[in-house]
């Protein structure tokens, strides 16, 4: 991917890269602890947050590119991240993931993003599968991920260190094709 990357948009947002005027409105939802419990960060700090955007926005210049961090925006606003990173290129797979200020919740934007995702690691990255976890009590995201047509592959037990301690995540995928 070159530095001048053009994202594919929804109905409702645009994506693209981040930049430092992103901080303020990244760091509404990042310093959350309601938008942050089901993670494996947060909440943050400004400077967390800044450090966050800063090596996102860096990501751009790299020339074989193989992780996106992308401001989702509405009407002008940073409303949320999602991003799509390589896990595999032998075999081409990805992972997506997504955060969203709550202000935004329920409102479809996230199953928005991940169309447009699952458009760009299809089309443009050539993945063959995309992979996404998830905390095994985030109802919403759950929801979002059986929605785009992903399969529960299954329950990854003591998946991931999480602020001192181990917890499970549920395991999600979708093919090329389907």
């Amino acid at each position: 991917m070159s530095p001048s990357t053009i994202y594919p948009s929804g109905p409702r947002l645009s994506y693209r890269d981040f930049g430092a005027p992103d901080i303020p409105a990244v760091h509404e939802y990042t310093a959350d602890p309601l938008v942050t419990r089901f993670s494996t960060w947060g909440p943050n700090t400004l400077e967390q947050t800044t450090a966050f955007v800063e090596e996102a926005a860096q990501a751009h210049l790299l020339e074989n590119r193989t992780a996106f961090s992308l401001a989702a925006v509405l009407d002008g606003k940073t409303i949320g991240s999602v991003g799509i990173w390589t896990t595999d290129a032998h075999d081409r797979n990805g992972e997506l993931g997504y955060t969203f200020h709550r202000a935004y919740w329920g409102k479809g934007y996230a199953s928005e993003a991940v169309a447009m995702l699952l458009s760009f690691g299809f089309t443009t990255l050539g993945f063959e599968r995309i992979t996404a976890t998830c905390h095994p009590e985030n109802q919403g995201s759950i929801r979002v991920l059986e929605k785009s047509g992903f399969s529960w592959e299954g329950r990854l037990r003591s998946h991931r260190l999480v602020r001192g301690k181990r917890r499970d995540s549920m395991l999600y995928s979708i093919l090329r094709g389907e």
